[in-house]
């Protein structure tokens, strides 16, 4: 049996492999506990090559592997404008939790900061994707520019699925994905409720999208889990 002919890689195609073996060791270490010796390795090569692609040594590489990750994060709520709302936030925290559970340690790293490869580039490149995300759901809002409250309530939104994304994986991942999923989208159209009865563009925006809802649907379960207990307090009416 002959071997396969040797194909040499082209310079996109290497630096494609060295990013996935980077990423695959800073997903489950912190970024300082990473070396170029154990990037070479894992991708095969030797250390100069390594050197070669990215001059910058360990810090342009970590730099390039964040990129990397949140142009997949950025993905994550690019998810089809058709459908109920409730049914497109499930699908994008479908993505990001599979990507949380891919990337347990190293998204831990990645969004609680202090390490000691953290820069203003690397900041800049976290802050972007939570801004690129929120920006999506507001496109599912059909409202790409909003005023400061709704734009406010969606940022809240991110800042929570991150804060519970970090929870869950100290945790040991519990509850599992799917029941931590539903739990997110009850908070956002709780949080949009809450909002709409204060802020007259939110108000606009969750009636436009309540109507796309269906009775068996988050909304629809939530609504009747809720009544009940709101019923209790019925002499603050």
């Amino acid at each position: 049996m002959t071997a396969p002919a040797y194909r040499r890689l082209s310079v996109e195609e290497r630096r494609a492999q060295l990013l996935d073996a980077a990423l695959s060791l800073f997903a489950h270490r912190a970024p300082e506990d990473v070396s170029l010796d154990g990037v070479a390795e894992a991708a095969g090569v030797s250390r100069p090559l390594v050197y070669r692609y990215f001059p910058g040594g360990k810090q342009q590489l970590y730099e390039a592997a964040l990129r990397s990750a949140a142009d997949r994060l950025d993905q994550c709520f690019a998810v089809p404008q058709t459908g109920p709302l409730t049914r497109r936030l499930s699908l994008a925290l479908d993505h990001y939790l599979a990507f949380v559970d891919e990337h347990d340690t190293g998204f831990a790293a990645l969004l609680q900061g202090g390490s000691v490869v953290e820069t203003s580039r690397t900041t800049a490149t976290v802050d972007g994707i939570r801004r690129s995300a929120a920006q999506q759901i507001l496109l599912h809002l059909a409202v790409p520019t909003p005023g400061p409250r709704l734009r406010m309530m969606v940022r809240t939104w991110i800042t929570a699925v991150e804060a519970a994304s970090l929870i869950w994986v100290d945790e040991g991942k519990h509850p599992d994905a799917a029941t931590l999923r539903d739990w997110l989208v009850d908070q956002f159209i709780a949080l949009l409720a809450a909002t709409a009865a204060t802020d007259p563009e939110t108000a606009a925006a969750a009636r436009a999208a309540l109507a796309l809802e269906e009775a068996d649907g988050p909304a629809g379960l939530l609504a009747r889990r809720v009544i009940p207990v709101v019923s209790e307090a019925a002499h603050l009416l």
